[in-house]
């Protein structure tokens, strides 16, 4: 999937998808969006220092301070929605 790097070209369905792609070739498995990927102990934390480094370098966005709260990137939808509101994309 090619990302655009235009504020307005992300919705939260193309956000939503590349994070599932992700997800699935990592861990092999398919995701609900509201899955919490972390209680359900296919994903470490340590797993989420590289959803981290993927969401920056896919979305171009830099995420720190607050940012960087677990509850970020418990489910696909928790991601998203980070990921819309660093871009300043309307979800």
């Amino acid at each position: 999937m090619t990302i655009s790097s235009e504020p307005g070209s992300h919705t939260a369905e193309t956000v939503a998808q590349e994070v599932q792609q992700f997800l699935e070739r990592r861990t092999k498995q398919t995701w609900d969006p509201d899955t919490d990927l972390f209680s359900s102990g296919a994903v470490s934390s340590m797993f989420a220092m590289e959803l981290v480094v993927h969401l920056e370098s896919t979305f171009d966005v830099v995420i720190t301070g607050p940012d960087l709260a677990l509850d970020n990137f418990r489910t696909v939808n928790a991601m998203t929605a980070m990921v819309l509101r660093l871009r300043g994309a309307q979800p």
